[in-house]
């Protein structure tokens, strides 16, 4: 047992009469006057586990409570190799232990509702790639060049043929929890999208109680994973079934149920999120073209400026899927030298395979993903950035100038 890494606790007791996500099983773990409150879930076959994410040193105290009750100790190794959660300071993005993270990132919104064959496709280029973080969707996604049906589904059907979030598909969430320590063990941050509004199976539309009794779940599995980020949507705001009053409830309950606090926040299409929101992390934004990035860092001062999706290098006849790879990766360096951060993603339509990096994953083909991987390097050998607010006053006023006051305001 470590520092930074989960530790996992597996009861055996007989399975829950009622509901098979919000289950009576908790457990708190002391350590020094430091002391936290997790909750235990069901993972199916008579079997409850409680993960714990241990952020320092020395010896824990536990006593897990409910449905199970046990007690005991553990002594948490300092990390080796670990640095724990990443987590924003002020305009940038840092691991746990102090060590810089640069966000470079990319996008496979269906990643895990593939087959097999094509997830083990894409995790072998990701291993070749430069990213280190990764948009990904929990609900599989009914849209342009992904029309599949999913290997699994995160729930089970009722009677009546409707989902129901008491009987998470546990199959579903093994595979899923596979897949994201598959890219923990790449280095690669998985920043999982919790909504979106291109459905076609009825996930979109359930009801603001459903939608907590998934959260609450998904909090019990996964927030003890370290390499986590939350998304609470793709484009929150083409959204039919959720006002903002909705998305403001959602995301405060992720932020209340997860006891590490990983970092989140809620993608745009058109309408920015109100990012200054304090359990807001980080903004996350849509964009086509990067010109207003300062404007919106000082609109959003304290917190990182996350380009999420700024169109794509690829040959689609959509304006947001033609970039050059040589466009996609300016857009790395402009907002990295604005003090801010891109993700990185690839609309080359392979017809035969009908595969698009974007949606399912695969093979990347552009030119980007290699020049990414040089400015990689650079970004990672200058650090974080903190752009000067205007470069030209600085150089006048370098030179011992005195500048006219009409000039002083339009600067």
């Amino acid at each position: 047992m470590r520092q930074y890494e989960t530790i996992e606790f597996c009861y055996t007791a007989p399975a829950p009469e009622g509901s098979e996500a919000a289950v009576n099983l908790q457990a708190e773990f002391i350590h020094e006057r430091e002391r936290t409150v997790v909750k235990g879930f069901y993972a199916g076959n008579q079997t409850y586990i409680v993960r714990f994410l241990p952020s320092k040193a020395g010896e824990y105290q536990y006593r897990v409570f409910g449905i199970v009750n046990a007690s005991g100790s553990f002594f948490a190794e300092p990390a080796a190799g670990s640095h724990g959660m990443v987590q924003a300071e002020g305009r940038h993005f840092r691991y746990q232990d102090g060590t810089s993270y640069l966000p470079v990132g990319t996008t496979v919104y269906a990643l895990v509702h593939q087959t097999e064959e094509l997830i083990e496709e894409t995790m072998d280029t990701l291993k070749h790639s430069p990213f280190n973080k990764i948009r990904l969707c929990v609900f599989p996604k009914n849209y342009l060049y992904n029309r599949n049906e999913p290997l699994y589904y995160p729930f089970e059907k009722d009677a009546a043929g409707q989902w129901d979030v008491h009987h998470p598909c546990f199959v579903y969430w093994d595979f899923l929890e596979k897949q994201l320590r598959r890219l923990a063990d790449m280095g690669i941050q998985a920043d999982l999208i919790l909504f979106h509004p291109y459905d076609r199976w009825g996930f979109d539309s359930l009801t603001q109680e459903e939608n907590k009794v998934y959260l609450d779940y998904l909090l019990r599995r996964l927030s003890a994973l370290p390499g986590m980020w939350w998304s609470m949507a793709n484009e929150y705001d083409l959204s039919p079934s959720k006002s903002l009053a909705d998305w403001h409830e959602l995301e405060g309950f992720t932020a209340e149920n997860d006891p590490y606090h990983h970092l989140l926040s809620v993608h745009n299409c058109y309408a920015f999120y109100d990012y200054n929101r304090p359990a807001v992390t980080h903004v996350s934004i849509q964009v086509k073209t990067l010109a207003r990035l300062a404007e919106w860092r000082e609109a959003y001062p304290g917190k990182p400026v996350m380009v999420d999706e700024c169109c794509y290098e690829g040959n689609l006849p959509a304006q947001w899927g033609c970039l050059s790879g040589r466009e996609m990766t300016a857009r790395f360096w402009r907002a990295y030298t604005n003090g801010a951060y891109c993700t990185h993603g690839e609309t080359f339509l392979d017809e035969e395979k009908e595969v698009v990096w974007w949606a399912k994953g695969g093979r990347l083909k552009g030119e980007s993903p290699a020049r990414i991987g040089f400015l990689k390097s650079v970004f990672e050998e200058l650090g974080p950035v903190e752009p000067v607010k205007n470069a030209y006053f600085t150089m006048l006023t370098r030179k011992g100038e005195e500048l006219p006051e009409e000039l002083l305001a339009e600067l």
